[in-house]
């Protein structure tokens, strides 16, 4: 009886050891399937391959017959004050500007003033360069239009005399001219515009213009363009653009200027735009481009653009280009510094054509003040500040619980303080120059507050806002000091894009995209005092397809 017992409890004993190993063996195997179906990460010179990012030369070739006629007529001796040369849209992209080209007969530098039609409308702009040959880029003309331009011509002795011409402009073309621009309020005297200071709109796609305070349009480009607009110190204008307007994605990198001349074209390869994605469903995933959401010019020269890699996680790696050979000198991909489980778990997004967008890095903002970068995340509803040699985190401003972080991360998140509202879907975070002072700093950006992730549930989609956040770096803390948004509520409320930008005069500029009570249809773009009182605001609408404003400027425009 006692051998029968003690047999049974054996094959207990073994039936559980077996249980016991069956699930150990499950779990470790489990897990190893789990990293066996994991898609391995592309390397540095795949990216680099799938991006093929080259110098392309085809536009430059294409205006240097017009160049030919330029030089030509600045050599010309019949074209002086009396008789000046003027061409109209000189390299056939931007209508509303003209180059105009004579001689005198001293040294001199010349200034130009178009006549705008109502009080402080006028375009001014002055080109310091003392010389006998004169080349002028005119900006800001009316469309259909005989504007009145004056050029004030000040020789090296002080003397001055004045020349007025009339410039003939053609109409706006239909769609452009279909757009609604209702400028609400204009408070001119408190608006940052200057002498020259247009409003200048950068669309998710088709083309970016400018307008005045009366909201006329007074500068605008032919190319279809996608949110790339900036500024580089040159003066030049770096512009993403497609081959042609009836192509579907945007592959070329253009340093160009407001009159259209081109200086340099950085051409993208098509192998990272996915078939499946051009045929997708989702109208909001339609158009595809390796360059997605921004590029900024480093302090050695070079871009730093955001890009999608060519695996099937999009809009999550980075690509320093030599801004001279457009080589690829660095690729920074996020999926090799954030934690694995951000990206291979990531569900709190869907997207037809299968790909991840996890990380959907919307803006890149370089701080010379400690050599770092800030980034936006929309999906993970996290602005985050890296070391941009080591990209060691330096803060992260995220609603993400801090014991969910790496352990080697958790010293690095800011805790929010009393009445600071935690971010959610944001845009555009920058750190505001000269404030980095005592161990604190003010960072501002675009809240859509919309919650992706980690945002606030509770006030998610009530309403979006422009913010100032001020971090102190010794305490760890994320303290709202400046916001402007809340009591528009819902009517203002835009769950994707939008910007916010401090202006020369303390003044905000805040973009609000995509009015989501009127569909995406209409964008609202304000000019708010640090008080929080209007001092511009327009709304744009009827916009076609995909033509709200990624972000708006307010540029000295030259």
């Amino acid at each position: 009886m006692n051998k029968k017992r003690n047999r049974k409890r054996w094959w207990q004993l073994l039936a559980v050891v077996i249980v016991v190993i069956a699930i150990a063996i499950g779990g470790i195997k489990g897990h190893k399937i789990y990293r066996n179906n994991h898609p391995k990460l592309l390397t540095d010179e795949q990216i680099k391959d799938n991006l093929d990012i080259k110098l392309d030369n085809k536009l430059i070739d294409e205006q240097k017959k017009l160049e030919q006629n330029y030089d030509k007529a600045a050599k010309d001796d019949q074209y002086t004050t009396d008789k000046m040369f003027v061409k109209t849209n000189p390299y056939q992209t931007s209508p509303l500007t003209a180059l105009v080209i004579f001689k005198t007969d001293n040294p001199a530098k010349v200034s130009y003033t178009v006549a705008g039609k109502t009080e402080k409308t006028s375009i001014t702009n002055t080109v310091n360069k003392q010389t006998k040959t004169h080349r002028i880029n005119v900006v800001g003309l009316y469309a259909d239009t005989d504007n009145k331009v004056t050029f004030k011509i000040t020789n090296q002795n002080g003397q001055t005399e004045e020349k007025v011409i009339t410039i003939k402009t053609a109409p706006l073309p239909k769609l452009l001219a279909a757009v609604n621009i209702n400028v609400k309020m204009a408070s001119k005297n408190q608006m940052a515009i200057g002498n020259n200071g247009l409003t200048v709109f950068t669309r998710t796609t088709k083309e970016p213009f400018a307008i005045d305070a009366d909201g006329a349009i007074r500068w605008y480009s032919t190319e279809y363009n996608q949110h790339i607009f900036k500024t580089l110190k040159n003066g030049h204008l770096l512009i993403l653009r497609k081959q042609s307007n009836s192509k579907l994605v945007y592959n070329d990198l253009v340093e160009t200027n407001y009159v259209g001349k081109i200086y340099r074209d950085y051409k993208f390869s098509n192998k990272t735009s996915s078939t499946e994605n051009l045929k997708s469903t989702n109208k909001d995933d339609g158009e595809t481009t390796v360059v997605h959401h921004d590029v900024i010019e480093l302090p050695n020269g070079n871009l730093l653009a955001t890009v999608s890699d060519g695996s099937k996680y999009i809009e999550d790696t980075m690509v320093e280009i030599n801004r001279k050979t457009g080589k690829t000198e660095r690729v920074i991909d996020f999926k090799k510094i954030f934690p694995d489980a951000t990206y291979a778990h990531y569900n709190a997004t869907k997207r037809s054509d299968g790909q991840v967008d996890w990380l959907h890095q919307n803006s890149i903002n370089y701080d010379k003040s400690d050599g770092s970068i800030i980034i936006s995340s929309r999906h993970q509803d996290l602005v985050m500040k890296f070391d941009y040699k080591t990209m060691k985190p330096k803060w992260i401003l995220s609603g993400k619980p801090k014991a969910e972080w790496p352990k080697e991360w958790q010293k690095y998140v800011l805790k929010y303080e009393n009445g600071t509202t935690i971010n959610g879907g944001q845009h555009d975070a920058r750190v505001i120059p000269g404030s980095q002072k005592n161990g604190q700093e003010v960072i501002s950006f675009y809240d859509n507050n919309s919650a992706v992730s980690y945002g606030d549930k509770e006030t998610s989609t009530k309403y979006s806002a422009g913010r100032e956040i001020k971090i102190n770096l010794k305490n760890m803390t994320a303290k709202e000091v400046w916001s402007y948004g809340q009591a528009l509520g819902e009517a203002n409320y835009t769950d994707r894009i939008g910007s916010t930008r401090l202006l020369d005069n303390g003044n905000y500029l805040i973009d609000f995209g995509y009015l989501n009570a009127q569909n995406g249809d209409a964008s609202n773009i304000l000019e708010v005092t640090p008080e929080g009182y209007q001092v511009f605001n327009v709304e744009l609408s009827n916009l076609q397809s995909k033509g709200y404003v990624y972000r708006a400027y307010r540029i000295n425009i030259s």
